[in-house]
């Protein structure tokens, strides 16, 4: 009676334990390595935003993160990987600012970013930078802009790319301002750069880590940051919005898993994320970056992802770009 008394209990006690670990999937979570997608080549600041947080994330879970990178098509062909993995946790996109672009950049992709996604936690913001160069007179943005009505046909602005941060920060600049600017896309930054300082362009909106050391060594005057507020790094250059209200196109990076990933495991990283960018190790290591710590809750990174998509739409709208 005692033997079948011990069977029962164990075999309720297991019951229970796997009715348990079926209810909270994430109590368990992670139990193998994770897999962080990036969607562009190693050595830019997405993957090194990537490996720091992955790093961390490996430190305090016990599991490894391992960032992979499947660069092209602006990213889209990580999205859609991750967008076609299993949603359980195991695969993770790097997503940005280029994700929200290109829902109105390309006519056709084979996921939708807000249904085919669970925001997880935002990691970080970093502006865009008003240079220009040394033979333009104006020394802020509303001498600029006085500057640029008096020469419609005159100012020339250049971008790194069809749809990207550096050319739709002009484009939204234009909108709201009413000036005239011709755009000259480039095959990335550098070459963009070398055409400013030559004076063959005279104004760009540029990452902050591509401008920051020639602004510093007078190659290029800043006129003012993308973001809604003054940055840390650079405290002497003002915001545009001072100048031209409302204005603002911040360049960022989040963590977002397949749709249908269970609510516990996304919680759980989105806890374990605000908890990395608090680290006074972390917030140095991004500020190294020019880049400031995120975080926040995923309803919140729903939201912005939303408010991005529509105010990219609009900027993408009128400024004719496409990647088709």
């Amino acid at each position: 009676m005692k033997l079948f008394a011990s069977i029962l209990a164990a075999a309720t006690l297991s019951v229970f334990s796997q009715q348990a670990a079926f209810a909270s999937p994430e109590a368990a979570y992670p139990s193998k390595p994770v897999k962080v997608v990036v969607g562009y080549a190693p050595g830019g600041s997405s993957d090194a935003v990537a490996r720091l947080i992955a790093g961390r994330l490996s430190d305090k879970l016990g599991q490894t993160f391992v960032v992979e990178n499947r660069p092209g098509a602006a990213s889209n062909i990580a999205a859609a990987t991750v967008a076609r993995s299993p949603n359980d946790g195991y695969t993770i996109l790097l997503g940005s600012n280029a994700s929200t672009i290109n829902v109105s950049l390309y006519k056709e992709l084979s996921f939708d970013f807000q249904k085919d996604f669970a925001p997880v936690a935002l990691l970080t913001r970093f502006p865009n930078i008003m240079v220009v160069n040394n033979t333009v007179p104006a020394k802020t943005v509303q001498e600029f802009i006085t500057y640029a009505k008096a020469n419609p046909k005159n100012i020339f602005f250049a971008s790194s790319g069809a749809g990207s941060s550096t050319r739709l920060s002009a484009e939204l600049f234009k909108m709201m301002t009413g000036v005239e600017m011709e755009h000259v896309q480039y095959k990335g930054s550098a070459p963009a750069l070398t055409d400013l300082m030559a004076g063959r362009i005279q104004v760009m909106f540029d990452t902050a880590p591509s401008v920051m050391q020639l602004i510093q060594g007078g190659k290029l005057r800043a006129l003012g940051v993308t973001s809604a507020t003054v940055q840390p790094f650079a405290p002497e250059i003002p915001t545009i919005d001072a100048t031209v209200k409302g204005y603002e196109m911040t360049s960022w990076y989040a963590l977002f898993t397949p749709a249908g990933t269970p609510a516990g495991i996304v919680e759980k990283l989105n806890k374990e994320v605000n908890a990395i960018l608090a680290e006074k190790e972390i917030q140095e290591k991004l500020a190294g970056m020019v880049a400031t710590p995120g975080g926040g809750t995923t309803e919140e990174l729903r939201q912005h992802v939303a408010s991005e998509i529509a105010k990219y739409a609009d900027v993408v709208k009128a400024s004719g770009a496409t990647a088709d």
